[in-house]
Order: structure tokens, then sequence, then C-alpha cells
């Protein structure tokens, strides 16, 4: 990954000249809403002040509000001289992350733009990104509040500034070699090339999207533009705890996508199972039970403490194909036919390789471990394949991306969510193909 870094002088001296500034390509504003409705007027009017019309743009709405979010885009759209669609999901999957990957699926420009509705990303800042990335030959650029001219100054408290400070370091720390040269991975705010997205592989989960595509796309080249971090316009922040637990659960996930890193995973998990194990045996033999049941009882409590932490944090994505009741089951087997096993393998190891018990003993663990660790991926998470077969023929049949134009209105289909086509200028719509125009239409299977 090779990165660059744009100064503010650079972006912001007037002096430039068109020659100087690369002419960028059409662009698509992908805009992920939960109950955002008293923002949306005021980021359509900053869009339209900004953005120029020679970008062709498009303004796409993702839209998971259980308010009047949806009318107040649609109302709005009515004074803006840019197509703007809107998508309503009834089943939020992937939360903000999962909003911006539909909208990427949807988009029919060459450059994504990915911003917050609540206006702490400066609309000002679209061009410049999409120029920046044109300048520089990237795939991917990152607004940063990390960089020379920049700053978090919107973020209310310290609490919350520890909390980005932290999870920015957690990330990179994880991920040295994926985010070199990304100093703001946690950002919300960034341009792409839609040929860099490959949305079928993408698996995102909360608010966190540009790791998501940073780590899975690996775009080869990275650039940055510095911005400052507003103050939220309306409404009110949707960082709350949960959403900070699904941050970590995505970052384990993505961490642990390789099979050996999950094996470390579930080596480090099983190591806290002991915790329990032995806070249990502690309490029945202090009951008076027999140290014999009392061991094979305070062993399930290791396990079910095991089997929870490796369904939130190491198979979180493989969990729909099996009843949770059917998972457990199969994974408290296996791990109580660990103990049958570890037996006969020491006896073998001590009279046929004429190893002492300690090393047989270290020998067994380990070769018990990897035994238990493929037996349940295998038995207990084994991917879906036919229903995920399934639906990736789902997708092949959503319609293909409508081109922006800037004299045309853009109907935009979604999953159960209507179709929302917003006259552009006072020129005439352009004329919509037969079979565009039989999906407008109808609606979404």
């Amino acid at each position: 990954m090779t990165t660059s870094r744009t100064s503010a002088e650079e972006l912001g001296d007037p002096a430039l000249s068109t020659a100087q500034v690369a002419e960028p390509g059409a662009v698509t504003v992908v805009v992920p809403t939960f109950n955002e409705s008293a923002n949306i007027r005021e980021l359509l009017r900053r869009l339209t002040e900004s953005v120029p019309s020679r970008l062709a743009p498009e303004i796409l709405f993702v839209d998971d509000s259980t308010d009047d979010t949806p009318d107040v885009i649609r109302d709005a759209a009515q004074d803006c001289p840019f197509p703007v669609g809107v998508i309503h999901r009834e089943d939020p999957v992937g939360g903000l992350g999962g909003a911006v990957v539909e909208g990427m699926r949807r988009a029919g420009s060459e450059w994504i733009v990915v911003m917050d509705a609540d206006l702490q990303h400066p609309p000002a800042l679209v061009p410049e990104l999409v120029a920046a990335g044109e300048r520089a030959s990237a795939d991917l650029v990152v607004a940063s509040r990390y960089i020379r001219g920049g700053s978090r100054e919107g973020l209310a408290g310290g609490y919350r500034v520890a909390v980005s400070r932290g999870a920015t370091w957690l990330t990179k720390g994880l991920f040295p070699r994926r985010l070199r040269g990304v100093s703001d991975p946690m950002s919300g705010f960034f341009a792409i090339r839609r040929s860099v997205v490959d949305a079928d592989g993408l698996k995102p989960l909360g608010y966190k999207i540009l790791l998501e595509l940073a780590v899975r796309c690996r775009p080869e080249t990275v650039t940055e533009v510095p911005f400052v971090f507003q103050d939220r316009f309306a409404g009110e922040s949707k960082s709350t705890a949960r959403e900070g637990l699904r941050f970590l659960s995505h970052l384990t996930g993505l961490r642990t996508a390789s099979a050996a890193a999950r094996m470390v995973a579930f080596g480090l998990i099983g190591l806290t199972g002991f915790v329990p194990n032995l806070l249990a045996l502690h309490l029945f033999t202090g009951a008076g039970m027999h140290y014999l049941p009392a061991e094979i009882v305070a062993n399930q409590f290791g396990v079910l403490w095991n089997f929870l932490l490796i369904e939130v944090l190491l198979f979180r994505d493989r969990r729909h194909h099996r009843h949770w009741a059917d998972r457990l089951g199969r994974f408290a087997l296996l791990a109580n036919a660990d103990l049958l096993l570890r037996i006969p393998l020491i006896a073998l190891f001590v009279a046929q390789l004429g190893m002492t018990v300690l090393p047989a003993t270290a020998l067994a663990l380990l070769t018990t471990f990897v035994v238990r660790f493929a037996a349940t991926e295998a038995l207990v998470y084994l991917p879906g394949r036919a229903r995920d077969r399934g639906r990736k023929a789902g997708l092949a049949a959503v319609p293909a991306p409508v081109q922006a134009d800037a004299a045309a209105s853009v109907p935009v289909q979604a999953d159960a969510a209507a179709s929302v086509p917003v006259p552009a200028d006072a020129a005439a719509p352009a004329p919509v193909p037969a079979d565009a125009a039989a999906t407008a239409a109808s609606p979404a299977p």
C-alpha cells in the first residue's frame, strides 16, 4: 500500500488553477441515516453549495430510521439540483456499516464518498476528497483528524476523545501493515473508487466501515486530507456502549479472518475458561461435594464460558445455520470428549515414543487442542455454503446501479423500500430504458 498526504494549505489555496488540480470524476455521496430528520435539509443545502455540477453528483441516503427521516428526505430533495435517492431498510443488517455497503452496491459513479448526516463531516470537503484521489491516482482518500490541519474539536468531552484515541491505537496495532499510512482508521468520512469495492466480500458490523474496507478490500494507494471534525448540527449522537461492544466484536472478526489467527484466538479464549472452572470447583468443594464430581461439574462452567466468548468474538458470522442449543450441545460434547481422548494419547506417547509423563502430557494437550479446534469449526460452525450461494444469487438479481446524470431523475429501488425519483434542475428527465422502468415500477421481491 502506498500513501500520500495533502496539506490543508494545498487544498484550500484559491490560487490553484484548474490545471494544477486534477478534474474529479463523477461522484455518488452515500449518507447512512438513523433518525436524522433534523439534519437533512441543512445537509442538502450545504452539499448543493459545495459540490460543483461538473462532478455529475448523485446523493444516496440509506436509511434505517424509525422516525420520519425518509419523508423529510423526499420533501427536501425537491429543492436539490442533484439527483437524490433514498433506500429505507426494514432490516438494518450490519448497522451503519451495512447501510454504507448497500449504498455502494447501488452507486452509479466512479467515486463514492461516504459521510454522516449530522454535519460533523463538512460537505465542503467532498470535491476536495475526490480531487485529491484523482491527483494522487489513489484508490482511497481518508479525511483525517490526526494530520496537520485536522482537528477532533467536535468530539464532545474528554471521554469520547479518549475512546477515539484508544480505538485508533488498538486498530493500528492490530493491523500495522493494512493501515500503514492511515492516521485515522476510525474516520467515517472518506472517498473510495467503486472499482476497489468488493461488496460481496464485506462483513460490516456497526459504524466503522472504513476499517472493514481497508482490511478486506486492500486498496493499493491511499492518500489523506485533513479535516476539522465539527459539532453535531442537531439531534443526538448514536455512539453508545453497545456500539463500542459491536466495534470490539468487529475488530476481533477482522483480526481472526484466517484459520491460523482463529486458532490462536481459540486457544486464548480456552485459557480464560480456567477462571470460571477453578472458581466453580472452589465453591463446590467448599460446599462439601467430593472433588471428582465437583471437577466434572466445574468443567461445564468453563465450557459454557468458552462457548459464549467464541460465539460473540470468534464465530459471530457463522451462527445462522444451527440453533444455539444445537451449537452448545455439539461444543460441550467436543469439549468433554477432549478429556477422554487425552488420557489414551498420553499413554500412547509414553509407551510407544518413550516420552516421560510431562512432555507426553504437553504433546497430548497440543494434539487435542488442534483436533478440538478443527472439529469445532467443522462440526459446530461449518459455514452454510448453500445459504451463502442463495444469498449471492439474490444479490445478482438486484437491478444494476443507475448512472448519475445531472439532468435526470434517479429512482433508487431497495429491498422492502420505496423508490424515490427526484427531479433535477429544470431540465427534462432523461429517457429511462424499458427494463429500468419496469424495475422502478414494481416493488422488490
